[in-house]
């Protein structure tokens, strides 16, 4: 298949602009862009026809697309990422936009987890669209843990972690343990405790698994197994998704076709089941990356667009990440800068905190 920079390297000087204003067009009012409208436009005179000449090779490369047959054209996925890569211009960072987020983080207290979340509100505030933030999963010694049925198969974890931070974690239990056998699972592992952090508590239970199995009451193990070793796998980094911002997405204005897929979008959400590739589409590369519709495997939503940013701790390693869902239309060149400086801010907030 013809990549889109190549594509873009054989295109004379009148089909680039005349490619570049329906996306324009298409990004500022989210309605196809006729012939007529681009004649007005362009940097010179030439007839509509010739202009819907220019379009209709334009759709035949794969670029442009038409919604209706007596319709203008909206960009493609293709041609939208075509746009990003070759056309799009990101401006500054606006001094209201950067204030609003600087506010957030100066105004922070010792509940990271709160501050997150504040963080990913002023976000969602400042481009209208949903926020996401992946905050990173926490690495202090737990103090004591207790297991709590809420439901044949469905139980609570509470984690109270040594600097007194106490961390709810839901999770489905092996089927046909009884509350009683929690209780005795919660007693075996605190008295295994010793001030040690999730990850090191489940290698060493592993280990008695591995070498004691047979002596290790069978509930014990089967939670270890079922739910320590899922929070806290040496295969995925699996944090807190925070989500802000969804009423953005359901405004008075957005079209009536797209409810099912900004439900869609929030079923995506709400399972969660993908969340460690949230943070792998941005551990590439620092920066921002934008994801069009089916490159972003994070969500099924086909009309989506993603714009996402890797953020570190004070050991320049990726911890989280952050970003803008919304539709492919997005303003990109406003909402790049933000989403760039926002990541930066949760850096030095993980920084600071150490």
């Amino acid at each position: 298949m013809t990549q889109p920079g190549t594509i873009l390297g054989d295109l004379n000087d009148r089909s680039r602009e005349v490619f570049r204003r329906v996306v324009e067009g298409y990004l500022e009012t989210g309605a196809p862009v006729g012939s007529r409208t681009l004649t007005r436009s362009l940097s010179e005179q030439v007839s509509a026809a010739t202009v819907r000449n220019v379009m209709q090779d334009l759709e035949y490369l794969g670029l442009l697309g038409s919604p209706h047959i007596s319709a203008g054209r909206i960009p493609t996925q293709m041609g939208l990422r075509m746009f990003l890569d070759g056309f799009l211009e990101v401006g500054e960072l606006t001094a209201s936009d950067k204030q609003n987020l600087d506010d957030m983080l100066g105004s922070n207290t010792a509940d990271v987890t709160a501050t997150l979340d504040r963080i990913g509100a002023a976000l969602s505030q400042a481009t209208h669209g949903a926020s996401i933030v992946l905050a990173p999963k926490r690495e202090a010694p737990i103090k004591h843990i207790d297991f709590v049925a809420l439901s044949p198969d469905r139980a609570l974890v509470v984690l109270v972690h040594s600097d007194g931070q106490v961390e709810n974690r839901l999770f489905q239990p092996p089927p046909g343990h009884t509350p009683s056998a929690m209780r005795e699972a919660a007693n075996y592992l605190n008295a295994h405790l010793a001030d040690r952090t999730l990850g090191s508590l489940r290698a060493e239970m592993q280990r008695e698994v591995d070498s004691r199995r047979a002596q290790i009451d069978e509930l014990a193990g089967h939670l270890i197994a079922a739910g320590l070793a899922v929070w806290d796998s040496e295969d995925t980094d699996i944090g807190r998704l925070i989500v802000r911002g969804r009423s953005n997405l359901l405004s008075d204005s957005a079209p009536a076709e797209d409810f099912e897929r900004i439900r869609q979008l929030f079923d995506d959400l709400e399972r969660k089941r993908d969340i460690a590739d949230f943070l792998e589409l941005a551990e590439t590369g620092e920066g921002v990356r934008i994801f069009i519709g089916s490159e972003n495997k994070l969500f099924s939503l086909s009309g989506s667009a993603l714009v996402v940013s890797p953020y570190m701790n004070a050991d320049r390693k990726i911890v989280g990440a952050v970003g803008v869902i919304g539709p492919t239309r997005l303003n990109y060149g406003r909402i790049v800068p933000i989403v760039d400086y926002t990541a930066q801010l949760l850096g030095k907030l993980m920084a600071d905190r150490g």
